[in-house]
């Protein structure tokens, strides 16, 4: 099966400023797909050239079978676009925002059926401003599907959001994917493109700098795990660094020991085994896998969050 969005290095420039420095991907049909990076990567700058929003000064966007940067009109009646900020009409209701955007489509659903994906039947006469703010990004997804779109374009949608409404909103993406429509969504947050996406690409300064499926990326690590001891006896650093495939370890201000862990499988045996032969007793042992915040320090030397 083909892609249903190719990118073929694609660069945007704005005056001095390379927003997007040669990017090339595809995705997937019924794939969530996630771009993920801190503020400033180029994660936008790249959504809004696939959607046709924005000009590239080189390189091209195909969504569904359509040049994006030729057509970018023809595109629009086929995706749906959630952007960081949405503006709405302070006097109109819900529904009748929703009954205004879908007068532009040739195909749309009615502003019932897209108030009950989301959640929102009761607020149907309400005004945006009287929503509460998990409220509105549920109300902006309930605008981006207006014309049942076959691939949906998320942008960081859950920023500023608390975490249970971050999560709301995460269950309602799963289910919008659930429906047979490819997601494509940015975000900032290492966590929302682990519980989220099948792949996701990691960007930095305006470059791709890894992609593949989160569980592939942290186990790309050399050390994908990290565990934690507590003991009432001290512990000899040089003998928790010769544990099976263990690459370093140190104790730190709380008097903790940490081992940086190739395959905890073999690790934590032979930890066990040998505080056994010693008759050392474990106040705490505990296995961390890897998360994506890792595998973005490991490319780019930096935290992802900045």
């Amino acid at each position: 099966m083909p892609p249903i969005i190719e990118v073929r290095n694609l660069v945007k420039e704005f005056g001095p400023v390379t927003a997007v420095a040669g990017v090339s991907f595809a995705v997937l049909q019924g794939e969530v797909f996630g771009i993920l990076g801190p503020n400033g990567a180029g994660k936008t700058t790249v959504l809004e050239c696939i959607e046709g929003l924005q000009p590239a000064t080189s390189g091209e966007t195909v969504v569904l079978g359509i040049d994006t940067q030729r057509e970018p009109v023809k595109v629009k009646e086929r995706i749906g676009v959630q952007l960081q900020a949405s503006s709405y009409f302070d006097f109109l209701t819900l529904t009748e925002i929703l009954e205004l955007f879908g007068r532009f489509y040739p195909r749309r659903l009615t502003p019932r059926e897209l108030l009950a994906k989301v959640g929102l039947e009761e607020k149907a006469k309400s005004t945006v401003a009287k929503l509460s703010g998990g409220q509105k990004q549920r109300f902006s997804i309930a605008a981006t599907l207006v014309n049942d779109p076959e691939v949906v374009f998320l942008d960081e949608p859950t920023t500023g959001l608390d975490p249970l409404a971050r999560r709301n909103l995460w269950e309602l993406v799963r289910e919008v994917h659930r429906e047979g429509r490819t997601v494509v969504l940015t975000t900032h947050y290492m966590e929302e493109a682990e519980a989220l996406c099948q792949r996701v690409a990691i960007m930095d300064l305006g470059l791709i700098v890894a992609l593949d499926s989160p569980i592939n990326l942290i186990h790309r690590l050399p050390t994908p795990y990290e565990m934690k001891v507590q003991s009432a006896s001290p512990l000899p650093v040089s003998v928790l660094k010769g544990l099976p495939t263990v690459q370093d370890a140190w104790q730190d201000s709380d008097h903790a020991y940490h081992l940086a862990v190739g395959d905890a499988a073999s690790a934590v045996p032979a930890l066990v085994s040998w505080a056994q032969q010693h008759e050392i007793t474990f106040e705490h042992l505990e296995v961390k896998p890897a998360t994506l915040d890792d595998v973005f320090l490991a490319l780019t030397g930096k935290q992802l969050r900045n």
